[in-house]
């Protein structure tokens, strides 16, 4: 194992990340005593990014690789075989940049990573839930805005300090706001807990749009015809 001597962490950052994101890497980094870089990737100057297409990835990942290519000769992903079997744009932009691909070469699947995530003293970050970047959250064709990223995370953040680290998702469409809770969760909550939760979306998004409460539907603001 090559250790921590001579590894410097690059976290990207940008108001489709959440600050709690941000945040862990940070306390990562200095748990570990290691260096780390902040950089802006620049999608959001991208306007073809902005515009929200269905292979929106692809220019979240082209903007990325080419900031990390500029940075060192070698860029690698923490692509797994599980992300294979799935529409990923953002693997033609890694196959432009010649970005590496270590678990997929070791055959490993997420479940795989996570076990070595485990084996390797990192079980906090091994028991996280999937988490997609905010833009995610928006419904295909609406364009990323900064202000409903950042609605998207109060939301969450909000949800998550009192239901804790569950999958959760506040998706912005074309209808308005909808939160989307843990299906088993969803389903244990008392028609009270419901009304209070939706009560507490609506001041935090504020906006006047409609706000509904359903169970986790993956990948449902994903809209491709």
């Amino acid at each position: 194992m090559r250790g921590a001597a001579g590894v410097t962490l690059c976290h990207a950052v940008s108001p489709a990340v959440p600050a709690a994101a941000t945040a862990r890497v940070k306390d990562f980094a200095a748990t570990w005593d290691l260096p780390l870089k902040l950089v802006d990737a620049g999608e959001f100057a991208d306007p073809a990014y902005r515009a929200n297409p269905v292979n929106r990835c692809y220019f979240c990942k082209s903007n990325l690789y080419g900031t990390l290519a500029r940075m060192g000769p070698l860029v690698a992903a923490g692509t797994n075989i599980d992300d294979l079997s799935d529409y990923r744009p953002g693997l033609q932009a890694a196959a432009e940049h010649g970005v590496l691909h270590p678990f997929v070469e070791a055959q490993m699947s997420k479940s795989d990573v996570r076990a070595l995530a485990r084996a390797l003293g990192l079980g906090d970050l091994a028991e996280l839930p999937a988490a997609p970047c905010l833009a995610s959250r928006i419904e295909t064709g609406l364009r990323v805005e900064p202000a409903d990223l950042a609605v998207i995370d109060r939301v969450e953040t909000l949800l998550r300090e009192v239901m804790g680290n569950i999958t959760l998702r506040c998706r912005r469409l074309r209808g308005g706001w909808v939160v989307e809770l843990d299906p088993l969760v969803y389903e244990g909550l008392s028609a009270q807990k419901r009304a209070a939760i939706l009560t507490q979306v609506r001041q935090a998004t504020d906006d006047g749009r409609a706000v509904d409460l359903r169970a986790y539907l993956r990948g449902s603001a994903f809209v491709h015809h």
